[in-house]
């Protein structure tokens, strides 16, 4: 086992717009490049709030190398951290590769250690920052979902995403406003050793790369808040590991979302903010909110094969991955049958192939699946309404899996279920005027 993860001082050129990270492991040396767009504000990029910022990210995009090894010990003898950014950096290393450390079965919670100058300073003086929004865009229903909230509560916002592709862009030209596009280029060693034997591979918390990719631009190019679309039910893990919940979705929980938006409120001197924009909804909650618009029906994808390092050239939605099965069942019981299908291109709950992949979904067989998809009982919440939904009711799966469905749960609890996935949470970092001008059009 290597002794050291080191993570070296990152450099910003900004003449070239080009960030270059640099990162040591095992006697390997690793550069990673973030091509930012022209027009950066050479005052921003010369403060020490986007110092602060710049050397945090270095922290945060370290995850990819850090896990070839997955070292108890992570080095970073010239960026100065406080105590709440080690806390923060530990938690990133640790809770947000919670699914890596699981399925390699490797035991790092609670042992990890950062060395690193202390910086006694707690927060950078503030930077003046433009009452403006920058809107991460994922390719799939719940950022489209965003689009909608905010253009009809008269939130003005720039369409933000690293290295898009396939359903970013076809989203982002529906969309209609001129987005910050971040090119992300990984040292290609790395990708190369993570297939190799004696180096680990896995999942890394995407969503905490990106938000910090996301502030950057928002100090170079003039943005006071960065609106995420993360769900509700994000905050559910998928299995216990280690003494510890480990959850697919980490970096997209309220937990992650309100210890990095304390640490980028810090780094700006309070300027900058970050929360989830529909944190207050379910999954159902929000394939509902979907179907107000149809614009984006031919042109999204939550199906992840879509965003795999290679791209894809198939169709929008394979119908086959848990992903898929989960969105099609979200959006069933709201979204007109023809027009899901339309969507989808076949009907996934009348195949009776997927009814393994519904039963994992829903409770009634393995474990919550490795992907990016709602609370358990909230499918089964969705699948028992199938059961009654006229369009529904004779599908394969929903016929196959009634019987267990409502032995397992009962009917009582489903019912309840499905009303609790309707009714919106208080548990949510939203400003309130917006979240009071958002609550009054999402009904």
């Amino acid at each position: 086992m290597t002794e050291q993860f080191l993570i070296d001082r990152p450099v910003f050129d900004p003449a070239t717009g080009m960030a270059s990270f640099g990162y040591g492991l095992d006697g390997l040396r690793f550069i990673e490049t973030l091509q930012l767009p022209a027009g950066a504000d050479a005052a921003a990029a010369a403060s020490p709030a986007f110092s602060k910022l710049l050397d945090l990210t270095a922290v945060v995009l370290g995850v990819s190398y850090f896990k070839l090894k997955a070292p108890f010990e992570i080095a970073a003898p010239q960026i100065a951290l406080s105590e709440a950014e080690r806390a923060f950096t530990i938690d990133v290393y640790e809770n947000g590769l919670g699914e890596f450390y699981a399925r390699n079965n490797l035991m790092r919670f609670g042992k990890l250690t950062i060395e690193a100058p202390l910086d006694p300073e707690t927060t950078r003086p503030a930077v003046s920052l433009p009452n403006r929004t920058l809107l991460p865009i994922g390719g799939g229903k719940d950022s489209l979902v965003s689009v909608d909230l905010l253009t009809h509560t008269g939130v003005e916002f720039t369409p933000f995403a690293v290295n898009p592709k396939g359903p970013i862009i076809t989203s982002v030209d529906k969309i209609g406003t001129p987005p910050v596009y971040v090119t992300r280029t990984l040292d290609p060693e790395m990708i190369r050793l993570g297939k190799e034997p004696g180096y680990y591979n896995g999942h890394v918390p995407s969503t905490a790369i990106n938000s910090m990719i996301a502030a950057l631009c928002a100090l170079l190019y003039g943005y006071n808040q960065i609106v995420l679309s993360n769900e509700r039910s994000a905050s559910e893990g998928n299995v216990e590991f280690d003494g510890r919940e480990t959850n697919h979705q980490y970096s997209k929980s309220l937990g992650f979302e309100l210890l990095i938006a304390s640490i980028l409120s810090d780094a700006t001197g309070g300027a900058l903010k970050y929360f989830s924009l529909l944190r207050p909804y379910s999954e159902a909650r929000i394939a509902s909110l979907f179907t107000h618009e149809t614009k984006f029906d031919h042109v999204f994808s939550s199906c992840n094969r879509n965003f795999r390092l290679t791209g894809n050239d198939g169709p929008l939605w394979c119908g086959e991955c848990p992903k898929c099965h989960f969105v099609f069942l979200i959006f069933a019981p709201f979204m007109a049958k023809d027009r899901l299908l339309s969507i989808f291109g076949k009907d996934l709950l009348d195949n009776p192939a997927n009814e393994a992949s519904f039963r994992e979904l829903a409770g009634l067989a393995g474990q919550k699946p490795w992907e990016c998809v709602g609370e358990i009982l909230e499918a089964a919440a969705c699948l028992y309404t199938l059961t009654r939904h006229a369009d529904w009711h004779e599908a394969a799966v929903v016929r196959a899996v009634k019987a267990d469905l409502l032995a397992q749960y009962g009917e009582p609890q489903l019912q309840l279920a499905m009303a609790e996935c309707l009714t919106d949470s208080h548990d949510h970092h939203i400003p309130p005027a917006l979240a009071a001008k958002v609550a009054a059009y999402a009904v």
